[in-house]
């Protein structure tokens, strides 16, 4: 009885080894895509979580900070903080005695130096998306291909086992590809949003903070 769920066991093994490298060759650069797909997901999960949090509550200390005129104290803050957000802030703080013009065009500039370190790597999975189904897709073509040599080569006198192999890698490829490719897509839109949601924070917060200077140095020349 043991040798028989043994002889069960090796064969469910090997059905399971067959399905992921019985796609051929070409599973090497589907799989190194889904490593790499996996890698930059999670990166881009927790740096853009950390980013989020480094943000939380930094706007209303600094409204209250400001409120009593503490420029020096609300920049401190800010270098405590950390992130994105706090960066560009800080930019803007460390112009609030010149004009308004002067002190957007610092929170521009610093908003340019931030938001690529919030896009990285979108890029990358953006490019694994598209190539791994393209990769299942020739895989597919190779699979076809080999069986129609196979049917050539024995004169269309052929099996279906004569057959399964370019079929099996045809399929096999494909479906890896979109294994790969669908989850990877996914991610991709998802950090996209996010990053755009806190590019329109990062403005909209900006924005508060440049009418607070300018306010403020309304009221200092008056």
């Amino acid at each position: 009885m043991s040798d028989g769920f043994g002889v069960e066991n090796r064969e469910e093994r090997m059905s399971q080894i067959n399905i992921i490298t019985g796609g051929g060759w070409l599973m090497i650069p589907i799989f190194a895509c889904s490593l790499i797909s996996v890698s930059l997901i999670l990166e881009r999960f927790f740096g853009l979580h950390r980013a989020r949090a480094y943000s939380e509550d930094l706007m209303d200390n600094l409204r209250e900070i400001l409120k009593h005129n503490r420029i020096s104290e609300a920049i401190s803050l800010c270098e405590e903080t950390g992130g994105p957000l706090a960066f560009i802030l800080k930019a803007g703080l460390l112009r609030h005695r010149r004009p308004r013009p002067e002190i957007r065009e610092a929170i521009e500039d610093a908003g340019l130096l931030v938001i690529p370190s919030l896009e990285r790597y979108l890029s990358v999975l953006a490019t694994i998306a598209n190539v791994a189904p393209l990769l299942g897709l020739l895989g597919t073509v190779v699979g076809m291909t080999e069986a129609f040599m196979v049917i050539q080569t024995h004169g269309g006198a052929v099996t279906p086992g004569d057959l399964a192999g370019g079929i099996g890698t045809a399929l096999l490829t494909t479906v890896w590809g979109l294994i790969v490719g669908i989850p990877t897509l996914v991610a991709y839109n998802y950090f996209v949003t996010q990053v755009d949601k806190m590019v329109w924070e990062m403005e909209i917060l900006s924005s508060e903070l440049l009418d607070i200077l300018s306010e403020k140095e309304s009221d200092h020349a008056v």
